[in-house]
């Protein structure tokens, strides 16, 4: 089963790139993040006729997560939001059963500018994520949790370009990459890491300062794995050239294969 995560910014926008992409890859199982859409305005037709079907949890303008799966898959939802989030107002976390795995598809908030209250907020959702992540854990069930977490888990060049030049971004903050850690101690998997130890793996590219040319960016797509799904890695990668097409994504999709 191949699981994919996808910052789509802008599903009205990019749909034509998304639909190039599920072509290209046929991923299983597919994230979706930054609808930027209402509910209504959900293509659930053009979804369809590419061969998935699709739960959504959409929002006016901004946020917006999404997942699809081939056609084949059963998709039942499990969660819509987060247990205990600070404001339910936003729509960053969907959860579906699918082929025998769970997946949680996330938008973690960005928290700039930082220090103030939009950081305050990251960290306070990192946390009602946290609780639920451990409610999945215990469960012992195969559990994919994938999306846009808006965290660089280092500063060496593997996982950013210019440390320096993000130091003071809410991104690179020590609490940040604390929450992110605490899951990595707790037994969850980076699935990116797990295949691809050393060595520069980026997901996300500015539109600003010839960024993508320049290969300038950072890794903030990432892919967890429970335990029962670690145990079937067996690959996993970024499809770069998406990031490379005609009115692309800042972000490029990030996949792991589970046995």
């Amino acid at each position: 089963m191949k699981i994919a995560t996808f910052n789509i910014n802008g599903i009205g926008a990019r749909l034509p790139r998304l639909l190039e992409w599920l072509e290209e890859t046929k991923p299983d199982v597919a994230c979706l993040q930054e609808l930027k859409a209402p509910d209504e305005r959900f293509p659930e037709m053009e979804i369809r006729a590419a061969g998935y079907s699709a739960i959504w949890h959409g929002q006016k303008s901004w946020n917006g997560v999404a997942i699809l799966a081939r056609e084949g898959l059963d998709l039942v939802e499990t969660q819509r939001g987060l247990p205990n989030d600070p404001d339910p107002s936003h729509s960053r976390y969907i959860e579906a059963a699918v082929g025998g795995v769970i997946v949680g598809g996330l938008y973690l908030p960005n928290g700039n500018p930082q220090p103030g209250p939009k950081f305050d907020y990251k960290l306070a959702w990192f946390e009602a994520l946290l609780e639920r992540a451990q409610t999945l854990f215990a469960s012992e069930q195969p559990v994919v949790l994938a999306g846009d977490w808006n965290v660089i888990p280092t500063d060496h060049k593997d996982d950013i370009w210019d440390a320096r030049r993000m130091a003071d971004d809410a991104l690179s903050q020590p609490e940040s990459r604390a929450a992110f850690r605490r899951l990595i101690h707790a037994g969850w998997t980076d699935a990116i890491r797990a295949i691809h130890p050393r060595g520069p793996v980026y997901t996300f590219w500015d539109y600003t300062m010839n960024a993508w040319a320049r290969d300038a960016g950072f890794r903030i797509d990432h892919l967890l794995l429970s335990p029962a799904a670690a145990d079937r890695l067996a690959d996993a990668g970024v499809d770069r050239d998406t990031r490379g097409k005609e009115k692309a994504s800042d972000h490029a999709p990030v996949w792991a294969v589970l046995r």
